[in-house]
């Protein structure tokens, strides 16, 4: 069946050439990089090439077909990075997706090509898979806005900051790996605090679990006495009390419920420490132009992303929102109260106004009610919730874009973090690089 493969291509190209769709994507002009009415070469790629592939093997495809719709290779090389980690995991995944860039298969109907020239669009052949995802970004506007472009790849805004700070480490010449004065982190002290946090939660669970436990044995005892019991007094004193124990019972069932979801969330923090151990180009950290070495607000904040929210909580054990701002801020000796109001009013903070916000500047919510860090580019890092780990968030969507207190500088603070609008992003390709402005809409001819 697979040879007659190539007859079916040629004859649906010749369909097709006589029946132009009107919503099919091409790219008129090719990417400035690129001469003008250069047709696009085909990569070899053997089927004995199966499973992953080195970094220094695939750069060449990311390369090309990044020069060929104007998206960042370094893009490309997160994405393949971060879905099937250079091939080795192809899927399918839970949700269906397969090949190289995980592509859902009626998204890969439309967007997969063949770019290698055997004839067939192959989600499992990398030059295929990685031109086809080049292909989308561009069909979805990375030209000129590529984080709106990795967010139309897959709807996470955790995702897309994943993909935009490893693209950033790429461009760096971070590809194999942690260089010297590059995301330099001692990830052990972070380690320990993970384990400790599991076994802790171990422990309080067993407790939790032990106690609802004997209280509701108890309950049952005085039901079952209630229901045998010869005088209506005794049976009315029997079921009350069984009354009080089966509210305490739940209680102590949601304590429970409550520390195995904190218990989940140490698991989750110490399987995602233990990744970045092993796999160091996950290293924590934002590589948008701050280092973990610079001592800047947004790079040390980066060092504890994962960590679990707890109420009142100021140590990478745990933070609540305020918390985490204090820790961070306490790192580079200013000291500032643990408390929403307190920061806003500290005499080191200063007003500024939204459109002139730098990385390290604290944001505020809700009335005051919650605070980040901001790191640049529209997003800030926050501790939001209980249930939620230190993350990334976007300050111009939803919760935050609608509760917006404004924003303060705490003065002698060191500031690092990702481009401002009007800023510049460079990706580095060999003796050459492409620098992205945010203010500026890009055209290729």
């Amino acid at each position: 069946m697979r040879r007659f493969l190539p007859l079916l291509g040629a004859v649906l190209a010749l369909a097709a050439a006589g029946n132009a769709s009107a919503d099919t994507f091409r790219v008129v002009h090719q990417h400035a990089s690129r001469g003008a009415g250069a047709e696009l070469a085909a990569i070899p790629f053997s089927q004995a090439q199966s499973g992953g592939m080195s970094f220094a093997a695939l750069r060449g495809i990311w390369q090309a077909a990044g020069n060929r719709y104007g998206i960042p290779w370094q893009v490309l090389a997160a994405i393949n990075k971060v879905e099937t980690n250079f091939g080795s995991n192809l899927g399918p995944s839970s949700a269906g997706a397969v090949g190289w860039m995980q592509f859902m298969p009626s998204t890969w109907a439309r967007w997969g090509l063949d770019a290698n020239g055997d004839g067939v669009a192959d989600p499992d052949n990398p030059t295929d898979a990685i031109f086809s995802a080049a292909r989308y970004l561009a069909g979805c506007g990375g030209q000129f806005d590529i984080a709106r472009a990795v967010y139309c790849y897959n709807h996470s805004q955790a995702y897309v900051s994943e993909v935009l700070r490893l693209a950033a480490l790429y461009g760096q010449g971070g590809d194999l790996g942690v260089g010297p004065g590059l995301f330099s982190v001692d990830l052990q002290p972070q380690l320990a605090s993970a384990r400790n946090a599991v076994a802790a939660s171990k422990t309080q669970l067993s407790a939790a679990r032990a106690r609802a436990g004997k209280l509701g044995g108890a309950e049952r005892r005085l039901l079952r006495f209630a229901n045998s019991a010869n005088l209506l007094s005794d049976q009315l004193e029997a079921h009350k009390h069984a009354v009080l124990l089966g509210v305490r019972r739940d209680a102590a069932a949601a304590r429970a419920n409550r520390l195995q979801r904190l218990l989940d969330a140490a698991n989750t923090r110490l399987s995602r420490l233990q990744d970045q151990l092993n796999n160091p180009t996950f290293a924590t950290g934002v590589s948008f132009g701050g280092t973990i070495g610079d001592s800047g607000v947004v790079s040390i904040a980066a060092q504890y992303l994962g960590v679990p929210y707890l109420w009142a909580g100021a140590t990478p054990r745990g933070f609540d929102c305020s918390g985490l701002v204090q820790y961070v801020f306490a790192q580079l000796g200013i000291s500032l109260p643990h408390n929403t109001v307190a920061q806003w009013h500290s005499p080191e903070a200063v007003s500024v106004p939204r459109n002139q916000l730098q990385p390290g500047d604290l944001v505020f919510f809700n009335g005051l009610d919650h605070v980040g860090i901001y790191i640049g580019n529209g997003y800030l890092i926050d501790a939001p919730h209980t249930g939620a780990d230190v993350r990334i968030d976007n300050l111009r969507q939803g919760w935050y874009a609608a509760r917006y207190d404004g924003a303060k500088r705490i003065a002698g603070a060191q500031i690092g973090g990702v481009p401002q609008a009007g800023g510049t992003m460079t990706f580095a390709s060999g003796s050459s690089a492409t620098t992205f402005t945010s203010d500026v809409v890009y055209f290729t001819h």
